[in-house]
């Protein structure tokens, strides 16, 4: 099964979020080893493209993606158990039950 958004095929996780965003994943996330002149022109550059009117909307979109994939990935991404909540200490029905 193919996927498309718009025209462009998305043949990966990372090609279906830049088609649905518009922009890159790197412009938001960086790339490793980037020096702080490339950080700083790619933070200016993403302030521009949010200042469009085009792209207004993006931070509320990127936070709803965002909920989405935990909420579906959680386990996955995490890799975390739930603990066990300790009983809680009943001091105060002690203290009204000795009065």
């Amino acid at each position: 099964m193919r996927t498309y958004v718009g025209h462009q095929q998305a043949v990966s996780a990372e090609d279906f979020v830049e088609l649905a965003l518009g922009t890159p994943v790197e412009l938001w996330l960086g790339v490793e080893g980037e020096s702080e002149m490339e950080r700083a022109a790619r933070l200016d550059a993403g302030r521009d493209i949010l200042a469009d009117s085009e792209y207004s909307r993006l931070p509320d979109d990127l936070a709803r993606i965002a909920a989405e994939v935990i909420e579906a990935h959680a386990p996955e991404l995490f890799n975390v158990l739930p603990l066990a909540r300790p009983a809680r200490c009943r001091r105060s029905a002690r203290k009204g039950a000795a009065a």
